[in-house]
C-alpha cells in the first residue's frame, strides 16, 4: 500500500495491526494517525433538496466500510464529494490526506471509483477501454495487460475481451468497470452496489477479491442498499438518513440483532416493512429491491 508519504511499503501482519488503529505507515514503519477518510460537518442542499445536513464519519485505513442507507439518504452525494467531483457547501472532508476539494485530481490518482449503473464507452471494446484507462493512468502498457488478463480470468470474461460494449450484457459491462476502478492498483476504492448484474459465481469471485484487498491493508467504501452483502462483508457499516451518520456497528459483533434490526431502528423502516423482518429472514434491500443477480443467464 502507499504511506501517507507516498512510498509503497509491505503490509506484514505486525502492520497490519497498525493499520487497523487507523493510522497509515511511514518509510520507517511507525504508524501515522491519519484516517484514510475523514469527514467533518459536511453539508450539501440542491436547491431546496437537502442532500447532506452535518455528516461526520471517520474510516480507518484498512477498513471494508460499509455506508447503508434508504434512497435519497446522501450515500450518492457523499462519494462524489470524497472523490472531487462535487464541492460541499460546508464541512470538511481528508481522502488519504488529501483534501478532495482543494485537489481533486490528487485524490483520484490515489483511488479507485465504481459508480452505480455505470457503462463502459459503447464506442470501445474492453481491451482498448483499459487501454485508454491505462494511458490516463501513466500505466505501462505490459502491467495494463496483465492487470487485464488478471481481471478477465478472476470475472470469467476472457473471450469478450475484444467485444464492442454495445454487444456485452449488463453483467459483462459491470465486470468491465469493476476492472477499470482497480486497473492502477489503488489505496482506496469507492464502490456503490459492486455486485449489481453479476451472477452468484461472479458476486463471490468479487467479494473474495475485496476480502484480499483489504487483508493488504487497503480501504474499501462501500456504498449499498443490499443488507445481506454489508452484513457478509463489511468490518464496520455506518447507517445515514437524511444526509447525517445516525449510527455505526460492527455486524460480526452483533449478538441479539441483525443488521436490518438496526437498521429498522435508526431509520424508522424507510422501504421496508417491519413486519416482514422475521418472515423474510432478515435478507434484501433497504430499498425494497433484491440482491443484484438478475443477469446471470445472460452472463452465461
Amino acid at each position: 500500500m502507499l504511506t501517507a508519504n507516498g512510498r509503497r511499503v509491505a503490509v506484514t501482519g505486525r502492520s497490519r495491526d497498525a493499520i487497523a488503529t487507523g493510522g497509515y505507515l511511514t518509510a520507517a514503519g511507525d504508524a501515522e494517525d491519519v484516517n484514510a477518510i475523514a469527514t467533518a460537518d459536511l453539508r450539501k442542499a440542491y436547491g431546496d433538496l437537502t442532500a447532506l445536513s452535518g455528516l461526520t464519519l471517520d474510516v480507518p485505513a484498512g477498513e471494508l466500510f460499509g455506508l447503508l442507507g434508504p434512497n435519497g439518504a446522501g450515500k450518492s452525494t457523499t462519494i462524489r464529494i470524497l472523490t472531487g467531483q462535487l464541492r460541499p457547501d460546508a464541512g470538511s472532508a481528508s481522502v488519504l490526506g488529501i483534501d478532495p476539494v482543494d485537489d481533486p485530481v490528487g485524490v483520484r490518482e490515489r483511488v479507485g471509483i465504481l459508480p452505480e449503473q455505470e457503462s463502459p464507452p459503447s464506442f470501445m471494446t474492453p481491451r482498448e477501454y483499459f487501454d485508454f484507462v491505462g494511458s490516463v493512468r501513466d500505466l505501462d502498457a505490459a502491467v495494463v495487460e496483465e492487470r487485464v488478463e488478471t481481471w478477465a480470468d478472476r470475472l470469467a470474461y476472457e473471450a469478450k475481451l475484444d467485444t464492442m460494449h454495445t454487444d456485452l450484457s449488463r453483467g459483462q459491462q459491470q465486470k468491465v468497470m469493476v476492472t477499470a476502478a482497480f486497473l492502477h492498483d489503488p489505496d482506496l476504492v469507492f464502490i456503490d452496489e459492486p455486485l449489481a448484474n453479476l451472477d452468484p459465481i461472479v458476486q463471490e469471485a468479487v467479494k473474495r477479491f475485496l476480502r484480499d484487498y483489504r487483508d493488504a491493508g487497503n480501504t474499501v467504501f462501500l456504498s449499498t442498499h443490499d443488507i445481506d452483502v454489508a452484513a457478509e462483508l463489511c468490518d464496520r457499516v455506518g447507517i445515514v438518513n437524511e444526509g447525517e451518520l445516525v449510527t455505526t456497528c460492527r455486524p460480526a459483533e452483533l449478538s441479539e440483532e441483525r443488521l436490518l434490526d438496526v437498521f429498522l431502528r435508526e431509520v424508522g423502516g424507510a422501504g421496508v416493512d417491519a413486519g416482514d423482518t422475521e418472515s423474510a429472514g432478515g435478507a434484501g434491500s433497504v430499498d425494497g429491491t433484491e440482491s443484484a443477480d438478475s443477469e446471470s443467464m445472460e452472463d452465461t
